[in-house]
């Protein structure tokens, strides 16, 4: 019966009740919903998996709750549930009441993020403490002769975070001559990302030009960002990605998947993928782009934002 109801209306959720020790059907709030997922997105993040997730969320809104309340509650089996709670223990982020029978409840999300950071953190220090071992131990290995001759190659990224970190590290490696062209949505995402802190920095050691579409949001970045007036400028285009070209040798062209829904039908926010390339061709035809972008650039003081 329970399967028959959750097929027919997809807007219902279980809820427990502890006073009547029972379960009911409740219609699920849109709003809540969509602000459920946004956390669940954002601690997926830190390493914690799906029925983690909903573990922890659980239990941080229910209070103190048997292994079989919680359950019950999200549809978990009673195995899986405990494995789960004992795992969320000793990642520090639950607790167990010794009382009889056994509850458990959580940390705070605010508490249990930081804890969840601090051990993001301490992964991070000892991977870089075993960068330099692991690199000796392969130099010792006898190494293969491979040929040196440059190949026109390409690679795939997905996620934001993989997008900028390439962008960080083509921009590391320009030797004279850094072109972007970004609209709005992108110019938001490297600004949040600190990449345009590193673009200042570079600012003088290396020629750079950044281009944006000619809207409000864009005049802001660029006002905040404090580069150069030389550097900057704005264009009328519009359905164009964001792309980078260093030194006439390498290209990132980022763009979003679209129409990426969840089950209950909410928008969620774009995928950012890349493509990374040193393919001479590819590199000239957008090389070409901004060029012909670049004659019609409009210094951002004197742009005249669309109504």
């Amino acid at each position: 019966m329970e399967l028959a109801v959750q097929k027919r209306n997809s807007d219902l959720m279980r809820v427990y009740d502890e006073k009547s020790d029972a379960v009911k059907f409740v219609k699920r709030d849109k709003g809540f919903t969509k602000q459920l997922s946004t956390i669940e997105e954002t601690l997926a993040r830190f390493g914690l998996l799906k029925n983690e997730i909903k573990v922890y969320l659980y239990l941080a809104r229910a209070g103190e709750k048997k292994a079989g309340e919680i359950a019950e509650a999200i549809s978990l089996h009673r195995t899986e549930t405990y494995r789960i709670l004992r795992d969320l223990e000793k990642k520090g982020i639950l607790f167990s009441i010794f009382e009889k029978p056994l509850k458990f409840t959580a940390v705070p999300l605010d508490k249990a993020i930081d804890i969840l950071v601090e051990a993001q953190k301490m992964k991070i220090k000892l991977l870089e403490k075993e960068k330099q071992n692991l690199v000796e131990l392969w130099l010792s290995v006898p190494q293969m002769k491979v040929e040196s001759a440059k190949k026109e190659l390409f690679q795939m990224l997905e996620g934001e975070q993989q997008v900028v970190l390439k962008a960080d590290e083509l921009l590391e490696r320009t030797e004279r001559e850094f072109l972007i062209f970004a609209p709005d949505e992108y110019l938001a995402q490297l600004y949040y990302s600190d990449f345009t802190d590193k673009l200042k920095q570079k600012e003088g050691a290396i020629n750079i030009t950044l281009l944006t579409e000619n809207s409000p949001k864009s005049l802001f970045f660029l006002e905040q960002m404090d580069l150069s007036k030389d550097s900057v400028g704005v264009v009328e285009a519009q359905s164009l990605p964001c792309f980078m070209i260093s030194d006439k040798k390498e290209l990132l062209i980022a763009f979003h998947e679209n129409d990426v829904t969840s089950e209950s039908g909410d928008k969620k926010k774009f995928k950012t993928a890349a493509i990374w390339t040193n393919y001479t061709a590819f590199v000239w035809t957008l090389q070409m782009l901004f060029a012909k972008l670049l004659e019609n650039r409009q210094s951002p003081s004197a742009a005249v934002v669309p109504a």
